[in-house]
């Protein structure tokens, strides 16, 4: 057996030039169809599904093994491939040859291919199985497609890839939305961001630096866009403002749409989609014109105030696509959000939005220690908690700027997924911690 599977061929690079040879074809029984004499074994592996066509005159003991197998059962088969115009990709395998690597137990906890519907918690409960799905699968081979275009637009740029706690003495933005967990004697926390460190990291000369890692949000949301566990991509660029860190966001979508669009048109045909490469730059409006654009439409929103779903929807309807929403209420985002020199109550920070949803934020952060220090007492904390944080400060910090993007909303917008659970393997959220 282990022989064999050195010689394996994926489904996916059968052609025509093996016609008449021998190969060798593993993965899991998706279908049978006995038609008494005759059997077609539907063969399905990573890169789709192969026709075995079994003839019981020829061999009766391999016919009889191969129809009384379970559905997704794993099998290794070697047999003649030979043209057959109604098998799917115009080839069919005739088994020689049959290793039973693993038998399925029946019943399945759920279907495969049957057309039925089957609800999230099911399918969450048997991710095993629901991954074997074409459309499941198609969402997290388009991730790792996206994700491959971000970080390769991270390398072209100079971004250096660095890995910081994941366990943390303090909250990251103060709140109480962090796991706390035990650190020997002392209390600790999962980290919610790895925003400090990466501020930090611009006092050393890295200049650039980007991270794709866990984050932790402790939070009681439970709706269709929030997890407790998810994949942050993060950046930090010293000697930058928040229009540089726009441009390097905007870049990287734009190469992850490409990257799906080159390597995934069949995981994309599963689900039905067609991508369009977005078009640089993204538009931006000001938080004061979106205000202006939600108070038209009759919504009413003061200056201040977050911008809530109505208002998204109303600014959403005279745009399209990926747009920044910039220039946001100083009083309203964290601490190290850069203040505008000649208009201190508005910031240099941003919000990437695609229609009414938020993506991400980012802005360019306060370098100054003294203005720093200040910022922390305005919104409430000490900045004897954050004493490590502010020592990378006070011996030469350039000016710098960044954003943390979630990996799962991104996934969500480019594979048109409803629920964020969608697009996380084993999601973590309020009321899910297994599998």
């Amino acid at each position: 057996m282990q022989d064999w599977l050195r010689e394996r061929v994926y489904s996916g690079r059968l052609d025509e030039r093996l016609a008449g040879k021998d190969v060798v074809v593993a993965g899991w029984v998706q279908e049978i169809r006995n038609l008494g004499g005759i059997a077609f074994i539907q063969l399905r592996d990573r890169e789709g599904t192969v026709q075995l066509t079994a003839l019981k005159r020829e061999n009766r003991e391999l016919f009889k093994a191969l129809t009384t197998l379970n559905r997704e059962s794993v099998v290794a088969v070697r047999g003649l491939v030979q043209p057959n115009k109604e098998a799917p990709g115009g080839l069919e395998v005739l088994p020689g040859e049959l290793d039973v690597l693993s038998p399925a137990a029946a019943p399945l906890p759920m279907g495969v291919v049957d057309k039925v519907g089957v609800e999230l918690d099911t399918r969450l409960n048997a991710r095993f199985i629901d991954l074997r799905r074409p459309g499941s699968a198609a969402v997290f081979r388009i991730r790792s497609s996206a994700l491959r275009g971000i970080r390769s637009q991270f390398e072209q740029e100079g971004f250096v890839e660095v890995h910081t706690p994941k366990i943390v003495a303090t909250a990251t933005e103060g709140g109480t939305a962090l796991f706390p967990v035990q650190y020997f004697e002392h209390r600790a926390f999962l980290n919610q961001s790895p925003q400090l460190f990466k501020q930090m990291l611009m006092a050393t000369g890295f200049d650039r630096v980007y991270e794709i890692g866990p984050a932790f949000r402790a939070e009681l949301h439970d709706t269709v866009r929030h997890l407790n566990e998810f994949t942050s991509i993060d950046i930090e660029m010293a000697f930058s403002d928040e229009e540089g860190a726009m441009g390097v966001l905007e870049r990287c979508l734009q190469s992850a749409v490409k990257r799906v669009i080159e390597e995934r048109p069949r995981e994309l045909g599963a689900l039905g989609l067609t991508l369009e490469v977005p078009s640089l730059p993204f538009p931006r409006l000001t938080y004061t014109k979106c205000i202006e654009l939600a108070n038209s439409k009759g919504i009413d929103v003061e200056w201040g105030a977050d911008l809530e779903m109505d208002a998204t929807k109303a600014v959403a309807e005279e745009t399209e696509g990926f747009y920044f929403i910039t220039r946001w209420p100083t009083a309203i985002k964290p601490f190290y959000a850069h203040p505008f020199e000649d208009k201190p109550r508005e910031s240099r920070s941003f919000d990437l939005m695609f229609g009414e949803k938020e993506i991400t934020s980012g802005a360019q952060r306060v370098h100054e220690p003294d203005l720093l220090v200040q910022r922390l007492r305005d919104q409430g904390l000490d900045p004897g908690s954050f004493d490590f944080y502010l020592q990378a400060f006070r011996f030469g910090m350039p000016p710098h700027a960044g954003w943390g993007l979630g990996a799962e909303r991104t996934v969500m917008i480019l594979t048109g997924r409803d629920n964020v659970r969608d697009c996380v393997l084993f999601p973590r959220d309020r009321r899910r911690l297994s599998p």
